[in-house]
């Protein structure tokens, strides 16, 4: 298991880590310079989860904004996979293949959203809430 406890285990560790931070960079790169959907917005990955075989990807994405406009910047990449898969097997020439995307909402960032918001709601509504 690695230092930060996710699931990419074995020989290798540190290459799985190392590409998968790779990708990262190059996705967040091709969604800003390349993508032109309207959907994706506002869209950040957070973290992309490689599975040992360097076969497929699980790429968290934060999307500011409501559940609909956060489930159509997903819908929007899911439409923009081909594209992006195709982009990186030019850019990663360390890789034999491109892996299989898989597009998922990170809910951690929409959670502490909600959290704050709703924290500021009731400061708001009882001036003596902290005593």
């Amino acid at each position: 298991m690695s230092v930060d406890g996710s699931y990419n285990g074995g020989m290798g560790t540190h290459r799985v880590e190392r590409v998968a931070a790779q990708l990262r960079e190059e996705i967040s790169q091709i969604i800003i310079r390349d993508l032109k959907d309207p959907r994706i917005g506002m869209a950040t990955i957070s973290e992309v989860k490689l599975s040992p075989d360097l076969r497929n990807a699980t790429v968290k994405v934060s999307v500011v904004g409501e559940d609909d406009a956060r489930q159509a910047a997903i819908d929007g990449l899911d439409h923009a996979k081909g594209f992006i898969r195709r982009e990186l097997g030019l850019r990663l020439s360390n890789l034999r293949f491109a892996p299989d995307l898989h597009f998922q909402l990170d809910e951690g960032v929409a959670y502490s959203v909600r959290v704050s918001q709703l924290l500021r709601e009731v400061q708001e509504g009882e001036p003596n809430a902290g005593g």
